[in-house]
């Protein structure tokens, strides 16, 4: 059984799955909205996001919430309060999220260095277009070891961690250019 925090659904943002968030994400994705609208004057962000929250405690049936799905429901919400340009300009913008590099690496069998970057590339992308800006990489040292077949931690091993938390800090979604703001990635050791 998977405990819920706050009774509030699981949100898919691409391949990932989002339970544990709060509303500076949708604080966020609305200020985006409303300065694209160029309505910086909206006084109810706070309303609307306890009315977003409230929905989703109290009258989301769904377990799993798509992003996409979440985000139409806010067009509608502000369009029914009259607020069309805000929700014209309302793109998805998901909560912060976790990506394990072990999983990655073992559901890939990657097993040389040289497939790592390409496959951790691809996952950026596809969770940049699902509406994903702030990322952390989980299990990189598990990843690094396995990679490197080794049981001990070794200067290659602090050589390839190094290579991964540069490649992070570097990289930037080949759909960057209509990002206004980069992607802000973590590792996490």
């Amino acid at each position: 059984m998977i405990a819920l925090i706050g009774n509030r659904p699981v949100l898919q943002v691409g391949r990932y799955q989002v339970n544990c968030y709060d509303s500076q994400w949708i604080r966020e994705a609305l200020r985006r909205a409303m300065e694209r609208a160029e309505r910086e004057d909206f006084p109810f962000v706070d309303e609307i996001c306890d009315g977003i929250f409230h929905y989703l405690e109290n009258k989301c049936s769904l377990r799993l919430l798509p992003l996409p799905a979440l985000f139409e429901k806010m067009r509608r919400m502000l369009e029914q309060i009259g607020c069309e340009s805000i929700a014209e300009a309302l793109q998805p913008w998901a909560p912060p999220v976790q990506v394990s590099l072990l999983r990655l690496v073992e559901e890939n069998e990657c097993c040389v260095e040289l497939s790592l970057f390409p496959l951790l590339r691809r996952e950026i992308d596809e969770l940049s277009a699902a509406g994903a800006h702030q990322i952390s990489v989980g299990q990189v040292r598990e990843s690094v070891m396995r990679i490197r077949q080794t049981q001990k931690w070794d200067q290659a091993c602090e050589r390839l961690k190094g290579e991964i938390e540069t490649f992070l800090q570097n990289y930037q979604p080949q759909d960057s250019s209509a990002m206004a703001t980069p992607m802000v990635m973590h590792l996490q050791v």
